[in-house]
């Protein structure tokens, strides 16, 4: 296997030893498959990074670890490679984790290995579980900072969260439903990838609130389960479905959006309104053929600046202050692409 990087550089962002990443570009035996793909992960890093993040100083591995779908953890990657060039002159090599689903005791292990690799800092989305705090805050209390993104781990110790106010963002759905639907007593379903995401909890939170002071005759449903994947959220939706003949209009605070779509249209059934989360590539060709009314966003490049930019000041490569404020969302309709 050819590259133009050397062995200690891919080695250090692989985490693995110097005489693994030999092994493997010398195609020797004796390395496990899963070790290879971690080598050839790392070149993929590297390169995606060359000429970005070439300059002199210091290097800061940051470890980004994420469990959502591919669409959305893609579009983190994207974000922070983007927002690389504007760090000059500090050197940041992200090196990425990136998993659908995961259960929480390999999850674990991954948070462990990053701390016995010598990682400088975390951008982190996962689950709010009691094993996944603890694993955190014996990370922070080793000195390694820890960054939560888009879904907080409030109890686990992290230096912040970065990301939109959720329960503000739940508010703010259940007003455009209003609007669009009215208050006539009709069944409305939420969608949640996961119950265990803090940052979908609060959106779920925020929109029953607002609808219980404004429209109490309305009644709620709740979809989960799905993972934010096709499969799982189809199903889930139909049966969601069969179960509830009266529901007209969807709050998605997850994902795999067509798949809810789809299900409704296997039932036979119309969607008022429907209203996601998160301009990804999905959601983005959705609005474009008026089958989501409204998507509420949140710049993901600020979201990325902000993570790495407060890494760096817990290591004193930085001294700027940092704003407190959540990001700001925005409503993006078929109209305003």
């Amino acid at each position: 296997m050819k590259t133009r990087f050397g062995i200690k550089q891919i080695a250090a962002q692989a985490r693995v030893s110097q005489a693994t990443v030999d092994r493997v570009l010398h195609q020797r035996p004796g390395v496990r498959f899963t070790t290879v793909q971690r080598v050839q992960q790392a070149i993929q890093e590297l390169e995606a990074q060359a000429g970005i993040a070439g300059f002199a100083g210091r290097t800061f591995y940051i470890d980004v670890i994420m469990v959502a779908p591919s669409r959305f953890t893609g579009a983190v990657q994207q974000a922070l490679h983007r927002v690389l060039p504007l760090l000059q002159p500090l050197r940041i090599r992200p090196r990425f984790h990136l998993h659908e689903e995961i259960d929480d005791d390999r999850l674990v292990g991954l948070l462990k290995d990053c701390f016995r690799r010598g990682s400088q800092g975390l951008i982190l989305k996962a689950p709010d579980e009691p094993v996944i705090n603890e694993a955190v805050r014996g990370i922070t209390g080793a000195g390694i900072p820890v960054v939560t993104l888009t879904s907080d781990l409030p109890h686990s110790g992290r230096c912040t969260y970065i990301g939109m106010d959720d329960r503000a963002a739940g508010c703010t759905a259940a007003y455009l439903m209003l609007k669009w639907l009215g208050d006539r007593g009709d069944t409305v379903a939420v969608s949640l990838s996961s119950q265990v995401f803090r940052g979908e909890e609060e959106r779920e939170m925020g929109f029953r609130q607002l609808l219980r002071e404004r429209a109490p005759d309305v009644r709620i449903v709740e979809i989960a389960g799905g993972l934010g994947i096709h499969a799982g959220t189809y199903e889930r939706t139909r049966q969601c479905l069969q179960r509830e003949p009266g529901i007209r209009a969807v709050y998605s605070t997850g994902g795999a959006n067509r798949a809810i779509l789809e299900a409704f249209a296997a039932e036979g059934r119309p969607l008022e309104v429907f209203i996601g989360h998160d301009l990804d590539r999905d959601n983005r060709a959705l609005l474009l053929e008026q089958h989501l009314d409204a998507v509420i966003d949140h710049d993901l490049e600020q979201d990325a600046r902000r993570a790495l930019l407060c890494l760096m000041r817990q290591h004193g490569a930085v001294t700027q202050d940092l704003p407190d404020s959540g990001s700001r969302i925005h409503i993006v309709t078929p109209y305003n692409l």
